[in-house]
């Protein structure tokens, strides 16, 4: 059904991690979904409703037909069996490709919960004869993008080309009014912006998106290596 399947802690975690990438996949002819874990509340400035309202207006700039939340807690995420349960369900029903998740090294709980809930559950939906609905599926490979609460420079495994679609990504990110205060300087923004730049001068453009992995990266050519 699904390309990929991005999994996100909290709703805005996708967009600022990889909404550059996710736009490109989608130009590319690629079906893309979110899975959000948590609503993201409480915050200082939101509250439930706001936050619902902020990612239908991100996922509508961003052009994604499939996104759902799985209504875990936020700040209180663990990979528990349930929980486990709950996203291999939605691997099985979805059959993605490749998953993406947060870098397993970051300074939120939840982000180190969600990468380590992804992994497992990849794991149990391929079990057979278990309780799961649906039919088993593996997925590929798992890559991890980063997220602004990750204070160390990864070295990545591969950089994607997003300056063509970095209009898309601000746009996205711009909905989010209530998680990114414009009296904090630098701004989430220009945070955001700038580590773009600076991996696009890594690749020679003018923005891309870091991911790493921990499995091998297999290629069948070079003709998109620059």
């Amino acid at each position: 059904m699904l390309d990929a399947l991005v999994i996100a802690p909290h709703p805005d975690d996708a967009e600022l991690g990889m909404a550059g990438t996710i736009a490109l996949m989608q130009s590319q002819g690629l079906s893309v979904g979110v899975l959000d874990l948590t609503d993201g509340e409480p915050t200082p400035l939101g509250s439930v409703a706001i936050r619902a309202s902020e990612t239908a207006a991100a996922t509508a700039a961003l052009g994604i037909s499939w996104r759902e939340n799985l209504g875990l807690p936020n700040r209180r995420l663990r990979a528990t069996l349930a929980a486990r349960a709950s996203v291999a369900t939605v691997i099985r029903r979805t059959r993605p490709r490749w998953l993406f998740a947060p870098h397993w090294i970051d300074a939120h709980p939840d982000h180190t919960a969600a990468t380590r809930l992804v992994n497992a559950a990849r794991f149990w939906a391929k079990l057979t004869k278990c309780d799961l609905p649906g039919e088993p599926w593996h997925p590929e490979r798992i890559y991890h993008y980063s997220c602004v609460h990750l204070k160390l420079v990864v070295k990545p495994a591969f950089v994607v080309d997003i300056s063509a679609m970095w209009h898309i990504k601000r746009r996205c990110l711009e909905c989010y009014a209530s998680q990114f205060s414009a009296s904090q300087k630098p701004t989430v923004l220009e945070r955001v912006e700038a580590a773009a730049a600076w991996w696009g001068s890594m690749i020679g453009t003018t923005h891309g998106e870091p991911f790493t992995a921990r499995e091998p990266i297999g290629l069948r050519g070079f003709a998109d290596l620059f």
